[in-house]
């Protein structure tokens, strides 16, 4: 699971437990400049993933890392698909970030409230 808050002008997405390790990163920081968007969406965890370089996946159970899709990357740290956000980012590594976190709608409004 990933803890999603706002510090100053930056989102910060830690990953806990062992979603480091499978993820292959501890945080990450975005600046809200570069942040298109954020939206609760169980059903993304269906959407194909593309080539996993470096992470884990295996299907029902966990997706975390990062994946190249059609000149894109998408990070990726989700087990429970009903808990999924999908933030869109503009002008950084990762063209979204797929991210389980325990109360999906409070994440988006934290984020769509940051934005404004």
């Amino acid at each position: 699971m990933a803890l999603v808050r706002i510090d100053g002008d930056n989102l910060v997405v830690v990953n806990e437990g062992l979603d480091k390790l499978w993820s292959f990163k501890g945080s990450l920081t975005i600046p809200l400049a570069n942040v298109r968007g954020a939206t609760a969406d169980p059903g993304v965890a269906a959407d194909p993933k593309g080539i996993r370089a470096p992470g884990a996946h295996v299907p029902g159970l966990i997706t975390a890392g990062t994946f190249h899709q059609e000149g894109e990357k998408v990070f990726w740290n989700v087990k429970n698909a009903s808990k999924a956000v999908v933030v869109e980012l503009a002008d950084e590594e990762y063209a979204r970030l797929v991210l389980q976190v325990d109360d999906p709608r409070a994440t988006v409004a934290l984020i769509e409230n940051a934005l404004t």
